[in-house]
């Protein structure tokens, strides 16, 4: 027998256990708050509050709005006073809010006190949610590292006009390297920089270059760095490239590091693309280069096919041209699969060059380490005898178009540390690589009970 169930009013037994009966809001008038602590009345009445009349919704918000909250950390109950911040007239989010006064730091801290926190901060107007958020002023940095009131800071600086929330900014002046490194506070830097106009945000800027190089190795940090490679200032990203150069091998094979490289090849400008490829396929002293290393290496070989989707024509064609002899070796290795289909992929499409001797030469007439992929004329085919190909004189046209950045935050989120306190989404952040995942930026407060 279930131990709630001699709890339970009558009408609420009947109403789980009568699935023929069609009940409406009017029917349970009196058992509104009963209803919404129990997991299938809360879900009745999130679903008629979607489509209730105006005299509906207040039969309803009468019965709750005594009991706002409690219901507001109640594993059932906190989805019916959403839904209420969703579909409730103007009055009514006012009213909710005003019962949240004095309480909003406790609410944000709690598992499902957080997410009504976030969407009374979505829906009320701004007056109401300067007042709410000015109660978390000397509790930032605790609310930044707890794993459910991380998700209201962020919901308050996308939400809540940035001149209302520069107590929040300040409080991380000196704190930019511990945020930055921290599961949760990575998030809340990330859409600090997205968020808040460059005023409030340059000193905290220039703090957080004099870490690159140590934030592109951490585990969280190296999602602020692609942050701003992503959506900073050209200027911004210079200084972040200028800190990869020279060690593009060394951060390629970093499990980290290597997202923050292939950052770098995709939103650098042209120029930059162009050095950070040089550097790899300048033949060293011993006869190899960095390239021969990074095809064969479980993070670099993602840069190495990061670097060939990048750039096309010639220094696309060199790139090929460097790679192709290793094809066959490549088989050898778990990590090499992927740059063998890419590069096959890309042999395909090419057609014939003119040979040496005037004529032109197609695939069939070259030592092919493919021998079992039929594969159709290139358009770059090393001469024995000819030099070494450069870099020098080749000509890059307009880079590419970046990828796009995801949304906000309903799709990003499986989060690296996922909260109990959510469903995760991800709509705001960064595009996952594709051997990294990418830290949450929040987490969805829809009714799923």
């Amino acid at each position: 027998m279930d131990p709630t169930q001699s709890i339970r009013s009558p009408l609420l037994e009947d109403f789980r256990n009568n699935k023929n009966k069609k009940y409406e809001l009017k029917d349970i008038v009196g058992s509104m708050v009963e209803f919404s602590g129990d997991q299938h009345g809360s879900r009745f009445i999130q679903q008629k509050l979607e489509t209730a009349t105006s005299e509906e919704k207040r039969l309803v918000f009468e019965e709750i709005l005594p009991n706002a909250l409690q219901l507001m950390t109640d594993v059932f109950g906190n989805y019916v006073i959403q839904k209420f911040f969703e579909h409730g007239n103007q009055g009514q989010k006012y009213l909710l809010a005003k019962q949240m006064e004095s309480h909003v730091l406790s609410l944000s801290l709690q598992m499902y006190g957080c997410r009504v926190v976030q969407k009374a901060l979505e829906h009320v107007l701004t007056e109401q949610q300067a007042l709410m958020v000015q109660e978390l002023d000397g509790s930032i940095l605790k609310c930044v590292k707890d794993q459910n009131g991380n998700h209201v800071i962020q919901k308050a600086i996308e939400r809540v006009p940035s001149e209302h929330i520069q107590f929040i900014i300040q409080a991380f002046h000196g704190q930019v390297y511990a945020l930055a490194t921290h599961p949760y506070g990575c998030r809340v830097i990330q859409r600090m920089f997205e968020y808040c106009p460059e005023g409030q945000t340059k000193a905290l800027l220039d703090e957080l270059h004099r870490f690159t190089s140590s934030l592109v190795q951490d585990q969280y940090g190296n999602y602020v760095i692609q942050h701003v490679l992503e959506h900073s200032k050209p200027e911004d990203r210079a200084m972040v490239v200028s800190k990869v150069r020279g060690n593009v091998l060394i951060l390629s094979k970093h499990k980290f590091a290597s997202n923050v490289v292939e950052r770098c090849v995709t939103f650098g400008s042209a120029d930059q693309r162009q050095l950070l490829i040089e550097e790899v396929i300048a033949t060293r002293p011993d006869g190899t280069n960095a390239l021969t290393i990074m095809m064969k290496d479980q993070y670099a070989n993602y840069v190495v096919q990061k670097m060939l989707d990048a750039v096309d024509g010639d220094l696309r064609d060199l790139l090929v041209m460097k790679i192709r002899p290793h094809l066959q070796s490549l088989k050898k290795f778990t990590y090499g699969k992927h740059l063998i289909t890419k590069v096959e992929k890309i042999l395909q499409q090419q057609g014939p060059l003119p040979s040496p001797a005037g004529g032109y030469v197609g695939v069939s007439a070259l030592p092919s380490p493919l021998q079992s992929s039929p594969i159709t004329p290139i358009s770059a085919v090393p001469s024995p005898s000819a030099p070494s190909a450069s870099l020098s004189g080749i000509h890059l046209g307009s880079s590419p178009p970046a990828d796009s950045a995801l949304a906000s935050v309903s799709c990003y989120e499986s989060g690296l540390v996922p909260s109990p306190a959510s469903t995760i989404n991800f709509s705001a952040c960064l595009q996952p690589s594709l051997h990294a995942s990418v830290p949450s930026s929040s987490y969805s407060t829809e009714s799923h009970v």
